[in-house]
């Protein structure tokens, strides 16, 4: 059997959540066999109002091929305490996020296959050619992104089922990249929540304070910052265009000004634990 003449029959867990409803909405145009369950009553409305069936969680797994657990972290460990003695042999459990699986928190079965799977969002330099396109800066809709993968089996076919799904829930897919389940973690959050995130904020700050504070009128604060953004990037990215001199000497004070000289030790196992620790409540939880 092959995945060309085997189409996964699909459970979404937390159907009606956030990223719940932007996986159900892809799942909707494909031509698996998907099962809805939604425990919260707002969200179960909103499953409805989306045309979509409800189904209680135990029917929903019991035949299921790969199970999507779309739910928040801390519901993670709960939800797979629940669910995994339920599951056929063989099945997938797939969380759409890192790190209650390299924490340990979910409930596993030697017969059960962890896998984990998250989108990239479409890139800055990505070549968008429609409105809707251009809309679309999570992904998911219309704007192309690429995924990145983990699974705990060397199963090439169980490997298939959880990229035919990785393609379909974050569709469009243009490629996914396939890593270890702490690699995974060391990316998100280290590398995009940790550090890209973070900037992003600080560069909000500090329009704010431009405006706020120096009297700049905001519509030229955000337009300079906003190409310059793109600038910075390109050119620290992608090498597009040397930066003037000037300009590096500029960069070296704001590093030296900003930037903590160990900063790179959130790459460190020790870090990405007490990351993880925090960002999990781990410290509320009993295990």
């Amino acid at each position: 059997m092959t995945t060309t003449d085997f189409a996964p029959t699909i459970a979404v867990i937390g159907a009606g959540g956030k990223m719940g409803t932007r996986v159900s909405d892809n799942l909707a145009k494909t031509e698996h066999t998907v099962f809805y369950s939604e425990n919260s009553p707002v969200g179960q409305d909103r499953v409805r109002a989306a045309g979509r069936e409800l189904t209680d969680t135990a029917t929903a797994v019991a035949d299921a091929d790969i199970i999507v657990l779309a739910v928040p972290d801390l519901a993670l460990g709960p939800v797979t305490a629940e669910i995994v003695p339920q599951l056929k042999a063989g099945a997938i459990v797939l969380t759409l996020d890192p790190a209650a699986a390299y924490a340990g928190l979910l409930t596993t079965r030697e017969d059960v296959i962890q896998a984990v799977a998250h989108p990239c969002h479409p890139s800055i330099f990505l070549q968008r050619t429609t409105p809707e396109e251009y809309a679309d800066t999570f992904g998911g809709i219309a704007a192309p992104q690429d995924a990145i993968a983990a699974i705990e089996s060397d199963d090439p076919e169980k490997k298939a089922i959880v990229e035919a799904t990785v393609r379909a829930i974050y569709a469009p897919v243009v490629d996914v990249h396939w890593v270890t389940i702490k690699q995974l973690a060391q990316l998100e959050p280290t590398l995009v929540e940790t550090i890209a995130c973070m900037i992003g904020a600080l560069l909000k700050e500090a329009l704010d304070e431009a405006v706020n504070t120096m009297g700049v009128p905001e519509p030229a604060a955000r337009s300079i910052l906003l190409g310059h953004t793109q600038v910075a990037l390109a050119n620290g990215l992608r090498g597009d265009n040397p930066f003037s001199d000037a300009c590096l000497i500029a960069m070296d004070y704001g590093k030296s000004s900003i930037i903590k000289d160990d900063w790179k030790k959130v790459f460190t196992d020790e870090e990405l634990d007490k990351n993880l620790a925090a960002m999990l409540h781990l410290d509320k939880i009993e295990r």
